[in-house]
């Protein structure tokens, strides 16, 4: 089951995903301290911590590692609703109750998104 992130996982994520390119452990720290004070060895274990959960890829240059989103936030987001749909019990009622949650905003978004991509068996 894919487990949502800590707090600091989820700002650091954030950070990855915004740079679109890789980034060292020494970018994400300088970044941070713009916000909070924060040691460059809790920033590093995160972003291992984070590689070993399968979400940063990481590639060594020189004596550093350079970190990557292994995928994007939409995409991880997308995973995490269908992990959770999943082992949510009734599917349909959960789904039911997702729907009468949603913004008029996030409605048409859905509505837009089954547009470019509907569900197997229904034609468009």
């Amino acid at each position: 089951m894919l487990r949502g992130l800590g707090d600091l996982e989820s700002v650091v994520m954030d950070r990855m995903w915004s740079y679109r390119r890789p980034a060292s452990v020494r970018d994400v720290l300088e970044d941070l301290r713009q916000e909070r004070q924060i040691a460059y060895t809790t920033v590093m274990t995160v972003m291992d911590n984070l590689h070993k959960k399968g979400l940063l890829r990481r590639e060594q240059v020189s004596r550093a590692y350079l970190y990557e989103a292994t995928a994007s936030k939409e995409a991880y987001t997308a995973e995490l609703m269908r992990s959770t749909l999943a082992n949510g019990g009734n599917r349909a009622a959960t789904l039911v109750h997702f729907l009468e949650r949603l913004t008029p905003e996030e409605a048409e978004a859905l509505e837009a998104a089954l547009q470019v991509y509907p569900p197997r068996g229904r034609s468009s």
